[in-house]
């Protein structure tokens, strides 16, 4: 499946988001990830990242689609991160 997450966390929390985010994803843009994913890597990351939140104060989106060919994108400005490698 190919996943984009999307987050707003408090600054404290973002270097920990961060981090768990970039072990399972391709950071696109300060706070957007992108890459394709099994259904077990998802479960990881999620369970991951619910220890590093506040659920009652940080918010993360995930939107699944299961095709990349299925997303259209274009960047206006500045194309920030990209396909790097993922630690």
């Amino acid at each position: 499946m190919f996943v984009i997450l999307v987050y707003d966390t408090a600054v404290e929390r973002n270097p920990k988001v961060l981090k768990t985010c970039r072990k399972y994803l391709h950071w696109t843009q300060r706070s957007v990830f992108q890459g394709e994913l099994s259904a077990a890597q998802y479960r990881a990351l999620t369970t991951a990242l619910r220890t590093v939140i506040d659920a009652d104060h940080d918010s993360i989106v995930t939107y699944v689609v299961r095709s990349p060919d299925l997303v259209e994108t274009a960047t206006l400005g500045v194309d920030l991160g990209g396909p790097g490698d993922i630690l």
